[in-house]
């Protein structure tokens, strides 16, 4: 049995770094929606913890909510079209490590179950 983990980084595709300084957060959707953590992507473009321990982990639908909008603004860009991109993923009991990695610019994201 695999214990389960999350976490995540943003990588900036526009300008070709990570996204240093990106607000984000964790949402429990089930059963009622639930803020869970509140954070700032490091120099790296990855959080300084683990957004949820295998000691702290519970199988279910959680959201990851990246402030894109706000990031590209506050470096001085154009902040295009996206707001806020919500990634809404089901996470299941013993299936190891998810990770969940955001490449974006003001224009367009993507994801993928990263290891």
């Amino acid at each position: 049995m695999k214990p389960s983990a999350l976490s995540t980084h943003v990588l900036d595709t526009a300008n070709g770094i990570p996204a240093a300084g990106m607000a984000l957060e964790l949402w429990r959707m089930e059963p009622e929606p639930a803020l869970l953590a509140r954070t700032v992507t490091n120099a790296d473009g990855r959080t300084d913890a683990p957004l949820l321990t295998p000691e702290s982990f519970r199988p279910g639908r959680y959201e990851l909510r990246f402030d894109v909008g706000a990031y590209f603004a506050a470096r001085g860009e154009d902040p295009g079209y996206l707001g806020t991109v919500t990634l809404n993923v089901g996470l299941k009991a013993e299936a190891g490590h998810y990770h969940v990695p955001l490449l974006c610019s003001p224009w367009s994201y993507s994801t993928y179950r990263g290891s």
